[in-house]
């Protein structure tokens, strides 16, 4: 085997496990209180900056990693016309279930950003993919696969965690060993992603950062706000230019 392909293989193996792992705990994924906590009390600030940056009323909005729907359903109540994707498919057929219980029409699919990138390149106005490319082997690709699903002049939203000091403490001790908010191995310091990582991956992928925010969790309150520090947690907004792939 060449190490082409046991980095293929090792990362396709990775890619599994982190599937594997977020299908097992998909039926606790609309709790509140439960395993995804964090995600419900970010939500409200993710959906606020996407939808103050970005026209989402009838645009063609694409959420990668949607998980069980949570900004999917936000950015559908928005006005968006939106199509999802997962490849763990018990997180699709959760968000299938709440969509259909609130009333919501979503275009949920079990596939990859790759797969509907063959189908549909350039196909969507704003494509948003968050808490996901610190789980994925090769983020700069998917993020260059994000680049390629949106259209020229759209939007693309990235919200993950920086590698720091200070986000391994909040985001993996604190939060996965002490405080028990998220499950113990939800995340991995070496896969965290600092701003100026994702900025160059973005600028090789074609888009223009145009802002950076952090995203700050209170855990005594269980609220969360946008901030001037992306410290820990943090969302990106990139926009690709209209002229590009012209």
């Amino acid at each position: 085997m060449t190490s082409t392909r046991r980095a293929a293989s090792t990362a396709a193996a990775a890619d599994a496990q982190e599937v594997a792992h977020f299908d097992a705990i998909a039926h606790r994924f609309w709790d509140p209180q439960g395993d995804f906590k964090p995600l419900h009390a970010l939500n409200p600030p993710r959906t606020e900056f996407v939808v103050t940056r970005a026209g989402v009323r009838d645009a063609r909005l694409l959420d990668v990693g949607c998980g069980g729907g949570l900004l999917a359903e936000s950015l559908t109540r928005a006005g968006a016309r939106v199509t999802a994707i997962d490849l763990a498919p018990a997180m699709i057929e959760v968000a299938q279930l709440h969509a259909l219980e609130a009333g919501l029409t979503i275009d949920y699919r079990v596939m990859s950003s790759g797969d509907l990138l063959a189908q549909a390149p350039t196909a969507f106005d704003v494509v948003t993919c968050m808490e996901m490319l610190e789980h994925v082997p090769e983020p700069h690709r998917t993020l260059a696969e994000l680049a390629a699903l949106v259209r020229p002049g759209g939007h693309v939203f990235v919200s993950t965690i920086n590698r720091t000091a200070r986000a391994f403490l909040i985001a993996i001790l604190g939060a996965e060993y002490v405080a028990r908010m998220l499950p113990r191995g939800t995340h991995e310091y070496g896969r965290l992603i600092r701003p100026s990582e994702l900025a160059r991956w973005g600028r090789a992928a074609g888009l223009e950062l145009r802002e950076l925010a952090g995203l700050e969790y209170n855990a005594i309150s269980s609220q969360a706000s946008l901030s001037a520090d992306p410290g820990v947690n943090y969302v990106a907004w990139f926009s690709r230019p209209p002229s590009a792939g012209n």
